[in-house]
């Protein structure tokens, strides 16, 4: 009697894809959401980027009435925060200055092809006049000049699951950087 019910039991097919669902369904969430998450910090990142570059377009047209590197930083800002109800100030989130900085670069070629970098990182003006003030070895090298910004911020996962990329802190760190030749 009790072999014939484990019989029937196990010829019983209803019932099997409720099972079948209840073993895949746990995985198919944990995709979801982490396509979800991926896809909230590929927005971010994306936002970071246009911003950049668009501060870098802005500083191509006119830098206003203040340094290319407050423009610089001001444009990143309100790019990637949005600008207020008036039409000039930036919204508040989710960058602030400390997120973007603005490098320097400057090359000089010798006659030999060999290269010297030159990088400061603008956080006064005087670090701008200190690269000013800075000359290639001799006359004859060949000198280029860039500016580049660089927006960072950080997207913390909706839920706490770790997928590649994310730091120890349970945070993507994102930066996106656009630059120009000046010289």
């Amino acid at each position: 009697m009790i072999g014939s019910l484990v019989r029937r039991l196990r010829s019983d097919e209803r019932g099997a894809a409720i099972i079948e669902l209840a073993l895949v369904a746990p995985v198919f969430a944990l995709m979801a959401v982490g396509v979800v998450d991926m896809s909230n910090a590929f927005s971010r990142k994306l936002a970071l980027e246009q911003g950049a570059q668009r501060a870098v377009e802005k500083i191509m047209q006119t830098t206003g009435e203040t340094t290319v590197e407050d423009t610089l930083a001001h444009e990143a800002i309100c790019q990637v925060n949005g600008v207020g109800s008036d039409g000039v100030s930036c919204n508040a989130g989710p960058i602030s200055a400390s997120n973007v900085e603005v490098k320097l670069h400057q090359e000089c070629t010798d006659s030999s092809g060999a290269i010297t970098n030159y990088d400061v990182v603008v956080t006064t003006d005087a670090d701008t006049k200190t690269f000013d003030d800075h000359a290639c070895a001799t006359e004859t090298d060949a000198e280029a000049k860039y500016i580049q910004v660089t927006v960072t911020d950080t997207y913390t996962p909706m839920f706490p699951i770790h997928f590649a990329g994310i730091g120890s802190d349970g945070a993507y760190h994102l930066s996106a950087t656009a630059g120009m030749r000046t010289k």
